[in-house]
């Protein structure tokens, strides 16, 4: 497949028509070649190496570990569930109210 560039007009696929060209000439790689690309691969290799700081891994444990946990607790959503379709399950409004002023005024505390 060739892709060129509609502006230049220029190959941009360099490696397919490298392989076109061999395959019309029937040239092949001589194994001298051959090494010297398999040398250049392990110096890439060996270049291309990325060390991660001892933070980065904790975090990454951390987050590893957060998913791991079960975050939702399916036997209470499934009790909770059943009340609500037996109507059994009701809401003190006040109360929910309060505690969601309690938690936003220690949020607030924790801030300053």
């Amino acid at each position: 497949m060739k892709i060129t560039h509609n502006k230049v007009g220029q190959n941009l696929n360099l490696v397919d028509g490298a392989k076109t060209d061999r395959a019309k000439t029937g040239a092949t790689t001589s194994p001298a070649a051959g090494a010297l690309k398999e040398e250049k691969f392990s110096e890439l290799e060996r270049s291309s190496r990325v060390d991660v700081s001892p933070k980065a891994q904790e975090a990454k444990r951390i987050k590893e570990l957060a998913l791991a946990a079960p975050d939702v607790d399916e036997a209470k959503v499934a009790k909770f569930r059943q009340m609500i379709d037996e109507g059994k399950y009701k809401l003190d409004a006040k109360a929910i109210a309060d505690k969601m002023v309690d938690e936003h005024l220690a949020m607030e505390d924790l801030k300053n």
